[in-house]
């Protein structure tokens, strides 16, 4: 059984990164033991726990060298609710957006999809018993009429329910009554609710008053709609709050990319300039830990570990607000990908751009075969052009792998069964003029 997060020391939580990112061991390191000291935090004892707090972190490094990735990549090892933002989305308080606090209450939206998910899968078997029965009983009464059986016929209901088990019933139709699929979740108004959130409320109380109607649907849509009403009897809905409320604020993770964007830069009196330290100042609070008021409670976001990234190519980190400066005690700078990276990414990742061209290729029933020399020459031109145009990191090589089998890609279904050898020859042939040209490069590549 694969361990959750916070169950990974340090040591596994960067040999799991490693799977999929290349390079950037001190950023995946520095990560890895923020995320293991929130663990550990949790095991102690006599209140010290208490006046431990994450030591949150600050990615910074050009585009395309790994930062968002390795969120991502955490996203999908942990089993504490996750949420990654960008920070241009929000705007001070008084204007027009989206403002800061909705960080948190997304938070906590992911929290309790996160439990819900975990509560329905310990009692999926139950429920699907459940809901088979009630399909049998839609199921068979629709055959009455042309076929000489009842609904109790046990050796029948036996039959239909193999069948159901099977998915074979998935398209027949039957008629059910469904309740409005609107529902109403009770918050405090006006306490921190956003407008958005006033107004889904108010849309959707009219659902109160309709009456449940007959539909005609496929088996497979009518078991949806059982499974998620058996589901929503069989949770204590204040049990799932009271945990995700928990999770948010012991193990919550907040991931703020394109910080830099919100930075002073260097012309203090550029338009927008208020209005992005105004952005600072409104995250401050929330890194530095306050209660914000959400339909599902009041959230501490003491102990939330946030996790900011960007790539300072116009900016610098001192032009972020002194007082948000000091809420990103660990700073890790990612570095520039070489030649040899590329060679890496190129070939080692689980889910390496060659391995992703090969099997999409090879629907069409063409093989491609990356030859090693190849692959070289393609980190090669990828370098060369960042070298000599704006550096993207990794994303260049999704355009050079497109420039390169354009023609493969276009002509596949006429030469179906065929292996394309992807040598240093035949990168040369389709990219070197395009590389070597600097101008038709800038466009093209």
């Amino acid at each position: 059984m694969e361990k959750t997060l916070d169950e990974m020391y340090p040591r596994e939580i960067v040999e799991a990164l490693d799977k999929y990112i290349i390079g950037q061991k001190e950023a995946k390191k520095m990560i890895a033991i923020a995320i293991r000291n929130r663990s550990r935090r949790k095991l102690l004892e006599n209140g010290i726990g208490d006046e431990i707090v994450p030591k949150n972190i600050m990615m910074i490094g050009p585009t395309g060298v790994g930062k968002t990735e390795i969120a991502r990549r955490i996203a999908k090892l942990a089993n504490a609710p996750f949420l990654k933002v960008e920070a241009t989305k929000y705007t001070e308080v008084g204007y027009v957006g989206r403002d800061v606090e909705s960080m948190v209450k997304d938070l906590m939206g992911a929290s309790i999809q996160l439990v819900q998910s975990e509560y329905s899968a310990k009692k999926e078997k139950e429920i699907e018993r459940i809901v088979n029965e009630r399909l049998l009983d839609l199921i068979i009464p629709s055959l009455e009429n042309t076929v000489e059986i009842t609904t109790t016929d046990v050796s029948v209901r036996d039959k239909f329910r193999e069948l159901l088990v099977q998915k074979k019933l998935e398209d027949r139709e039957v008629v059910m009554k469904v309740a409005p699929s609107s529902r109403v979740e009770i918050g405090v108004m006006g306490n921190g609710n956003g407008m958005d959130e006033i107004q889904e409320a108010m849309k959707n109380l009219g659902s109160i008053f309709q009456q449940p109607r007959k539909r005609k649907l496929s088996v497979k849509r009518a078991r949806e709609i059982l499974m998620e009403e058996e589901f929503d009897k069989s949770i204590d809905k204040d049990k799932v709050i009271e945990e995700a409320k928990k999770r948010t604020e012991e193990m919550g993770i907040i991931f703020i990319d394109e910080i830099d964007k919100i930075a002073g830069g260097s012309n203090p009196s550029s338009r927008g300039e208020v209005s992005r330290e105004g952005v600072q100042r409104d995250i401050l609070p929330i890194v530095e830990g306050t209660k914000v008021s959400t339909k599902w409670g009041v959230i501490d976001t003491t102990n939330i570990l946030f996790i900011a990234a960007g790539a300072f190519s116009l900016s610098k980190p001192s032009d972020l607000i002194p007082e948000l400066q000091g809420r990103f005690p660990i700073r890790v700078e990612l570095s520039d990908l070489t030649a040899d990276d590329f060679y890496r990414i190129l070939t080692e990742p689980n889910n390496a751009i060659t391995k992703q061209y090969e099997a999409l290729i090879g629907t069409e029933g063409v093989k491609l075969d990356f030859t090693e020399s190849g692959v070289r020459r393609i980190a090669e031109l990828a370098y060369e052009v960042n070298q000599n145009t704006d550096n993207i990191g990794a994303r260049r090589l999704y355009t050079i792998m497109e420039r390169l089998l354009e023609e493969v890609s276009f002509e596949a279904d006429q030469i179906v069964g065929k292996t394309i050898p992807i040598s240093e020859e035949y990168v040369n042939e389709r990219l070197e003029n395009v590389v070597s040209h600097q101008d038709l490069s800038r466009y093209i590549l």
